[in-house]
C-alpha cells in the first residue's frame, strides 16, 4: 500500500548561487557527509548533484506528510546510491520516527526515490510503500501422513 508520495523541482542555478554565497555553511546545514563526497566526486556536475538531493529531501518530507516542519531536519534524510547507481533514500532522526509512526503494524516501510536533471532543472519523486511482513521465513511444513 502507498503511504505517501512527494515530488519536487529544483533550479540548479539557484543551488549554484547558494553554494557560491554560503559555501560550507549551506553544505553542512543541508547535506550529509556522504552526499557531499558524492557531489565533490562529480566536478562537472556538483551543483546538479546537490540540486537533485535537495529535491529528493523536499519530496521525501512531502511523502512523510510534513514538509520541512514539525522538527524534521534536512540531514534526517540522505540520498545514497547502490553500486548500480540507483538512488536510495535513508532516513534518521525525526524522519525515521515519523516513518515508523505512519507504517501500519505488520508492515515494513520502503522508500522509493528517483532523480533526474536537465539543466537548469533537477527533479525528484519519492513514494513510500508499506509492504506486509512475512509471517515466517519459510512456508509451513505439510502435515505428516500416517
Amino acid at each position: 500500500m502507498i503511504l505517501g508520495i512527494g515530488s519536487d523541482l529544483c533550479n540548479i542555478e539557484r543551488i549554484e548561487a547558494t553554494l557560491a554565497r554560503f559555501g560550507e555553511r549551506f553544505l553542512k546545514r543541508v547535506f550529509t557527509e556522504r552526499e557531499q563526497r558524492k557531489a565533490q566526486s562529480r566536478p562537472r556536475a556538483v551543483a546538479a548533484t546537490y540540486a537533485k538531493r535537495w529535491a529528493a529531501k523536499e519530496a521525501c518530507s512531502k511523502a512523510l506528510g510534513t514538509g520541512l516542519r514539525m522538527g524534521i531536519s534536512w540531514k534526517d534524510m540522505g540520498v545514497t546510491n547502490l553500486r548500480s547507481g540507483q538512488p536510495v533514500m535513508q532516513v534518521t532522526g525525526w524522519a525515521a520516527t515519523r516513518l515508523a509512526e505512519m507504517t501500519p503494524p505488520g508492515h515494513e516501510a520502503v522508500i522509493h526515490v528517483t532523480l533526474t536533471d536537465d539543466h537548469p532543472w533537477a527533479q525528484a519523486f519519492v513514494v513510500i510503500e508499506a509492504r506486509p511482513l512475512a509471517a515466517t521465513a519459510f512456508p509451513p511444513a505439510a502435515p505428516a501422513r500416517t
